[in-house]
């Protein structure tokens, strides 16, 4: 999509590899840790290593490093955390994080980079000869002339030009001649026309952010670049304050002013920014906001209703995809954050948002770091309620980076692209059926086949022209492209051709401004605008009793949609106070979990110290053995010692009859 486009015309995987050579991670003399790490803070150069790894090497496969080597534990972490990621999507986001680490990357890695040139498809008439600008070749846009009141055969038939007002056929794409002093080549731009003036404000070119404001004349086809005043902030801050360069951001419109919103830049903002350039007194000023406002973005869509701007999804600072919807409020200038119903489109950028009957929000496209989308979402402003109704007729290709507008009740879509291929036809869709058709088609790499571009409508002789500008089809053009619109559309004979459903079926009215409400299968309810009056009396009766009987149909089937809805609700509060009460429980427990946990801790402490006491017991005991059988050995040598004594005096004595004769032992001695 529009937003992940490097700066350069290589494809992929030669635009990843050029990425990943130029950052140090191609086994080159230049590619050690310490060079990658001079380029970049230490969380990109983790997040380029794992995505580089995840791209050329596949899922996190090897053993988790030691938690000694904090370095490679790192890497490995960063690396494992993204193992689902496809290798295309990883090649993608490395470029892009690259491009947006430095934008400048591509310039200076020309000398060891070779850019493959993509072939241009020429016409059979043909004789294109490259031209170079900006250090990019792209195809000139050859002119055409009349002679004799036919059309010469232009060099690319596409696209054709001279006068303008001399082309008077519709529903083609023709290259005004434009005069010299045209702006500089680029996409992702700001444009908007105010009185018979187209401005273009900033873009990206070669990934370098731009701040320069240019005006197109639509009436002489003439570019002037409007020098704009410095700007101060505020009256207590009178410091003149330079313009940041941004790309991916909305220029809308309003009472003689062009108010920029949101947009990337290179040190982005925590929430959205919003300044207005005065027509008047040609000077930017910063336009303070209340309330709480949306994170800063780029990519998203922003649609001006009443007075007020609708802003939806985009991508953040952190490159996340978004889906929230807010307004702002341009009388108070105070942000309002909706809480939507219904399924609401999944989070994305570079999709195409328009407004019907300045109560439907209309959404279509866009994508996600690898995945474009071709779905349609419709918001009912009033009751806040997401639908994804039955699209019919020619429906478009998946695309991103397209631009969008509307006249009367036709939504064109012009460019856009799958990160493959430029999409080459011109669609429309009709609000008021959900009908597409496809206006026209290009062929070759021509601009409005491009992603980035931007669409706005003029008005030239009296007559509503489609004005595109710039965009990036494998290298970054400034081109002005104009289509005629037919005023008889086409699609109501399509719709005679084509069966329509009943669930699709418009209802008939005399006055083409009342809207009903109709079943679109099983996906949702949307609304629809009727359709003209018609001339037949006898239909007009008919249509008034079917008209009668379709709105008391459709009351019914409202009231009972609204008793269901209500019942939601009901449920959905119910839930609400579940979850609140089960979040408190939870938090009691964990309460609970951590007292336990310290007592476990206390029981563990002083279980070693048993453990500890019991050890110099068992010591003590086996101490207290030795010395009992030390003991007894003493006492049975005592004992035989005193026995041996004892017998030893009674051998001395006589005996015991000596004794009982009276001789006394010293008169036996004596005797003998």
């Amino acid at each position: 999509m529009a937003m992940a486009r490097a700066s350069s015309g290589l494809q992929y995987p030669e635009r990843f590899y050029a990425a990943a050579s130029y950052a140090g991670f191609d086994g080159s003399p230049r590619s050690t840790s310490k060079a990658v790490r001079a380029k970049f803070s230490s969380e990109s150069a983790l997040i380029l290593y794992a995505l580089y790894q995840q791209a050329t090497v596949g899922p996190c496969n090897v053993p988790e490093p030691s938690a000694w080597n904090a370095v490679e534990k790192s890497k490995w972490s960063s690396w494992k955390k993204i193992s689902d990621m496809a290798s295309p999507e990883a090649m993608r986001l490395f470029v892009k994080i690259l491009e947006e680490e430095d934008p400048g990357w591509y310039s200076r890695a020309s000398n060891f980079v070779s850019e493959s040139v993509v072939d241009v498809q020429m016409n059979q008439y043909s004789s294109i000869q490259p031209v170079v600008e900006n250090g990019n070749p792209f195809p000139e846009i050859k002119t055409i002339s009349t002679e004799n009141g036919s059309v010469v055969e232009a060099q690319d038939k596409d696209v054709v030009s001279e006068g303008f007002g001399s082309v008077v056929v519709y529903d083609q794409w023709i290259a005004p001649p434009i005069s010299d002093h045209r702006p500089k080549s680029r996409y992702e731009h700001g444009a908007a026309v105010i009185q018979d003036k187209m401005y273009i404000y900033g873009g990206n070119h070669n990934g370098r952010y731009l701040n320069d404001l240019h005006v197109l004349d639509l009436r002489s086809w003439s570019w002037s670049k409007i020098d704009a005043k410095s700007v101060a902030e505020s009256a207590e801050a009178p410091s003149p304050i330079t313009v940041t360069p941004c790309a991916g951001h909305s220029l809308i419109p309003w009472d003689n002013k062009l108010i920029s919103i949101a947009g990337h830049t290179k040190n982005p903002s925590d929430s959205i920014q919003v300044k207005a350039f005065d027509l008047q007194t040609c000077s930017w000023s910063f336009l303070k906001t209340y309330g709480k406002p949306p994170a800063s973005r780029g990519g998203q869509s922003v649609s001006l209703v009443g007075g007020s701007l609708v802003i939806f999804g985009g991508q953040d600072a952190k490159r996340s995809l978004l889906n929230d919807l807010h307004i702002l409020d341009l009388e108070t200038m105070t942000w309002d954050e909706i809480d939507s119903v219904g399924v609401p489109p999944s989070p994305r950028s570079d999709h195409a948002a328009a407004v019907h009957a300045d109560r439907y929000l209309l959404i279509f496209g866009g994508g996600s770091h690898a995945t474009c989308y071709n779905d349609l979402h419709v918001l009912d402003l009033q009751s806040m309620e997401w639908s994804r109704p039955t699209q019919q007729g020619e429906i478009p290709t998946p695309r991103a980076g397209h631009a969008g507008v509307t006249v009367g009740e036709n939504w064109f879509i012009v460019g856009g692209g799958d990160n493959k291929s430029g999409a080459s036809e011109t669609v429309v869709l009709n609000m008021s059926t959900l009908v597409w058709s496809v206006v026209t088609t290009v062929e070759g790499r021509i601009p409005v086949a491009s992603e980035g571009l931007s669409l706005a409508v003029g008005s030239y002789n009296g007559e509503d022209v489609l004005v595109s500008f710039g965009g990036y089809n494998g290298c970054y053009n400034n081109e002005v492209n104009v289509l005629k619109p037919s005023h008889k559309s086409t699609l109501q004979s399509k719709m005679m051709e084509t069966p329509v459903p009943d669930s699709v079926s418009a209802v008939l009215n005399q006055s083409a401004t009342r809207d009903v409400e109709s079943e679109i299968g099983q996906e949702g309810k949307i609304r629809e605008i009727v359709m003209d009056d018609v001339d037949s009396d006898p239909m007009k009766s008919r249509a008034k009793v079917t008209n009668v009987h379709l709105m008391a149909t459709l009351k019914a089937e409202k009231e009972e949609l609204e008793s269901l809805l209500s019942k939601e609700k009901v449920q959905t509060l119910q839930l609400k106070e579940d979850l609140a009460e089960a979040e408190t429980r939870n938090s009691d427990l964990y309460k609970e979990l951590q007292s336990v946990r310290g007592q476990l801790g206390s029981e563990q402490s002083r279980c070693f110290k048993l453990e500890v006491e019991l050890a110099e017991l068992r010591q003590k005991l086996q101490t207290m053995e030795t010395l009992q059988k030390e003991l007894e050995l003493l006492q049975r040598q005592k004992a035989a010692s005193e026995q041996a004594a004892l017998n030893a005096k009674r051998q001395g004595s006589g005996g015991v009859w000596g004794w009982l004769a009276g001789t006394p032992a010293n008169e036996k001695a004596d005797d003998a």
